[in-house]
């Protein structure tokens, strides 16, 4: 070969090692630009509008670990719980603008004691506020979310997670409301003497009332009537399509649920019912929880404890594709779950989320509609019926007494002559 070949060619070659070892710390150091750009956009949008989340369990943790003695630790530091996703520092820093509280009580205190336990939940949110003022306001409203926002506090709301808990009774229904409840999950994980949960749709599960019973009905239409939100996660798909299925009935929220189409799970919502959810104007509100977010067919590994960021913002953007924009908002689940994504690790890392959607392209209307605006176009829809409905006095049916949950109950006082 011509010697003054192999030199040009000796030649050529370094020069493209040259550029290359100079062009990749280029290109690292504009991605590494172009993602702080990004996480600093998302932090300034989640300035201007409240990043509203639809389901936080802190509440249960306490019940669990503190007994609900807020003396016994300081919200400001990290707890020691093996599990936690939530204190003051890291809301802060996640820029969350308002938090519905779940007051969960668990299934096995139907028929029992749930009353007891809910009305200690609410409590302990509301003690929370009071002990910590200048962060939490507890608010009622779409107006007192904005307001507390605007004052540098997290407008807190209070949704009672399960059906259970009204204990089947209307009245009951009404004074939690008058306490300051403002969504009911209508089911948890068990089915009431009127509703069934979406265990029923397992493989060899079996619908009990093929969703809502006519008593579930006119729990639906009483919560419309007082202005509480109607959340659907947790309910069977036949639960789902009844309530869709109501004439004239609010606009609905799912507080903490994702697309079954990318992972399988009953908890999640299918595809045809988010169809429904768009003409019902209402509201997905996507679970960060790893089992429902890495599962088969869209799953990127076995481990269902396993699942990362870029697969919520998927589940976000299949909602949206299917539901449209105004469909899709944010429920994390923290503190209510053992396991969550890799990037999003507790409340502190909603702008990491925020800002991987911007470099998926996402503008800022969009990023608004997500983070709040559709939670509070929801919400103020809600209210709105209500309003409208303010002269329809309240429901005053009681469920039968002779249904074997209420006959078989030895825990029923009965004072009315007429059973």
């Amino acid at each position: 070969m011509d010697k003054k070949l192999v030199v040009g060619i000796v030649i050529v070659v370094c020069i493209l090692v040259l550029a290359i070892a100079i062009a990749v710390p280029v290109v690292r150091k504009t991605r590494g630009q172009g993602a702080q750009a990004s996480l600093q956009q998302a932090k300034k949008w989640m300035s201007q509008t409240p990043l509203i989340d639809g389901h936080n369990d802190l509440p249960w943790r306490l019940k669990q670990h503190e007994d609900n003695k807020l003396k016994s630790l300081d919200l400001n530091q990290r707890p020691s719980w093996e599990i936690t996703h939530t204190d003051i520092p890291r809301l802060r820093q996640g820029r969350v603008g308002a938090q519905f509280w779940a007051a969960y009580t668990d299934c096995f205190t139907q028929y029992k004691d749930s009353l007891r336990h809910v009305l200690d939940q609410i409590d302990v949110i509301k003690r929370i506020c009071q002990m910590y003022p200048e962060t939490f306001e507890i608010v009622t409203s779409t107006n007192g979310i904005e307001e507390a926002f605007q004052n540098g506090k997290i407008g807190s709301l209070i949704g009672v997670e399960g059906g259970h808990n009204i204990d089947s009774h209307l009245g009951v229904l009404r004074m939690l409301y008058d306490l300051g409840v403002r969504y009911m999950t209508v089911t948890h994980s068990c089915n009431t003497p009127w509703a069934d949960n979406w265990h029923v749709d397992e493989p060899g599960g079996t619908p009990e009332f093929d969703g809502l019973t006519d008593f579930g009905v006119r729990v639906i239409k009483e919560m419309n009537r007082l202005g509480m939100l109607v959340d659907l996660s947790h309910v069977s798909k036949g639960l789902m399509e009844d309530v869709l299925a109501i004439p004239n009935v609010a606009p609905v929220i799912f507080s903490h649920t994702s697309a079954f189409a990318l992972c399988n799970h009953y908890r999640n919502v299918q595809d045809d019912v988010l169809l429904k959810v768009k003409k019902n104007k209402g509201v997905v509100m996507v679970n960060f929880y790893t089992k429902y977010i890495n599962c088969p067919p869209a799953n990127i590994t076995a481990d269902v404890n396993y699942a990362n960021l870029t697969q919520v913002a998927d589940h976000i953007e299949h909602i949206r594709d299917v539901c449209g924009i105004d469909c899709v908002g944010i429920g994390g689940d923290y503190d209510g779950v053992e396991t969550v994504p890799e990037g999003l690790e507790d409340v502190s890392k909603y702008p990491d989320l925020i800002a991987h959607l911007i470099d998926r392209g996402w503008g800022k209307t969009d990023i608004k509609k997500l983070i709040g605006d559709n939670l509070l176009r929801v919400f103020r829809d809600v209210e709105q019926v209500r309003d409208k409905m303010k002269n329809t006095l309240p429901d005053e049916t009681t469920i039968s007494r002779q249904l074997q949950q209420e006959s078989s109950n030895v825990c029923r006082s009965k004072v009315f002559l007429g059973y």
